[in-house]
């Protein structure tokens, strides 16, 4: 596989935890997925999230690499969070675990931001009008959003969509 092709998948978190983070007991992780669906220069992705924590930049060391000149090496940060009932969410971060902030900053919902809790639906830019987004998901099993129609064709692949050459429905 090339460096462009690993690097779409996420490296494992350390074994350090944070003192604020929740490690998800079995029933929340059956009950709920959370996604990043990531869009830049490289075209659309989605992310599984289940670490505690993730590194988002150009990087090639960042665990969700962003492919854009506009983004900075370690743009923004992913952090677990338990939530009260139990399940957990994602908090972003701009920058690095250290402080130290992206070039170009981030908007959640149009809106600039130095650390918000992420809610389902979420749309997040990195450096502003540069292209780069994601959405983030958090789906529980019953939610359709991101299910294929294509259940009963049998198809794996949620997103595949099979396109139909008009002039063999012709005849």
């Amino acid at each position: 596989m090339s460096q462009t092709e690993t690097s779409r998948f996420h490296k494992p978190a350390n074994n350090s935890t944070p003192k604020d983070l929740h490690q998800p007991s079995e029933a929340s992780d059956a009950q709920e997925s959370h996604l990043l669906l990531v869009q830049d220069d490289e075209g659309r992705r989605i992310v599984p999230l289940d670490a505690e924590v993730y590194s988002l930049g150009r990087s090639p060391n960042c665990d969700i690499r962003l492919f854009s000149m506009f983004v900075s090496n370690q743009h923004a940060t992913l952090r677990r969070i338990a939530l009260d009932d139990g399940s957990y969410c994602y908090k972003i971060m701009d920058g690095n675990l250290q402080g130290q902030p992206s070039t170009n900053g981030i908007l959640v919902n149009g809106r600039k931001i130095s650390a918000y809790e992420l809610k389902d639906s979420d749309h997040v830019m990195f450096s502003g009008s540069s292209g780069v987004s994601a959405k983030y998901y958090r789906l529980k099993p019953e939610d359709k959003r991101l299910k294929s129609e294509d259940k009963q064709s049998g198809s794996q692949d949620p997103f595949d969509i099979t396109l139909i050459d008009p002039s063999v429905l012709d005849g």
